[in-house]
């Protein structure tokens, strides 16, 4: 039995700085049927606040406790184990950062820095992890769909490049982390047989999901869906329709 659902929202809720068509509507309709939504993004290039004010900027109502991302997850990982972390990440996200206590172990952070990935900067993360420092990846998503329209190269490239130099593998924190699925279904406090997953990325959102043992995971041809992904990782999508609408049609079926 269906009793929540994570939904990633790049894509799937809005395009850009736009609602997609339906997208709250459809929101509405799992929230009238009783059923408990979070929104999980692997969106590493603004900060939590930021987020929040672009959701009300489109007036969609989504709490801030409904809402996952994977500097919030590494926030708790480095207050949990003493770590400092040394950030390669986003200037928009360095205030989720901005009061992390140093002294502690050093810990390099990296997320997607967009123009703030020089081989300068690099390579000092890379002697940053040679000198013994723990690795944790924001998340490691191949591709997003940017502001343009078109698909651009994401982090995981630079994190995939450090980890070739340093013989190094790093601890990712966003989706498809197992502990990123799990941390949002102890919120809604159900199994993760019991919640059902919508997204756009066939890699990240829904492989990820199965592998963490949801019930199910939906695949949208929306945002940067291409022709094809439904096949292209494994496991593959438990079904794979049009938009979040189709999707929550899908749900609210086999509820």
């Amino acid at each position: 039995m269906i009793k929540g659902v994570l939904i990633d929202l790049s894509g799937v809720v809005y395009d850009g700085g736009a609602v997609l068509p339906g997208a709250a509507e459809a929101i509405g309709r799992l929230r009238g049927a009783g059923m408990p939504v979070r929104f999980l993004t692997n969106t590493t290039r603004r900060s939590k606040r930021l987020i929040l004010e672009a959701l009300q900027d489109m007036a969609l109502e989504i709490a801030p406790e409904e809402v996952f991302t994977p500097a919030s997850a590494a926030r708790q990982m480095l207050l949990a184990e003493g770590l400092s972390p040394h950030l390669l990440i986003h200037p928009a996200l360095k205030e989720d950062f901005h009061d992390m206590p140093q002294g502690g172990p050093p810990a390099l952070v990296i997320g997607d820095a967009a123009d703030g990935f020089t081989f300068a900067v690099l390579n000092q993360a890379f002697r940053t992890l040679e000198d013994g420092a723990r690795f944790l990846a924001l998340a490691k998503n191949r591709s997003f769909l940017d502001a343009d329209g078109t698909r651009s190269m994401d982090a995981g490239a630079f994190v995939t490049a450090l980890e070739f130099a340093s013989e190094r593998t790093a601890t990712v924190l966003g989706k498809p982390s197992l502990a990123f699925f799990t941390a949002a279904l102890l919120s809604m406090g159900i199994g993760p047989r019991e919640a059902v997953m919508i997204g756009d990325d066939a890699e990240a959102d829904v492989a990820g999901a199965r592998m963490a043992g949801l019930g199910a995971a939906l695949l949208v041809k929306t945002g940067k869906y291409r022709n094809g992904d439904e096949a292209r990782y494994r496991p593959n999508p438990s079904a794979t329709v049009d938009d979040l609408g189709a999707a929550v049609d899908w749900i609210l079926a086999h509820s």
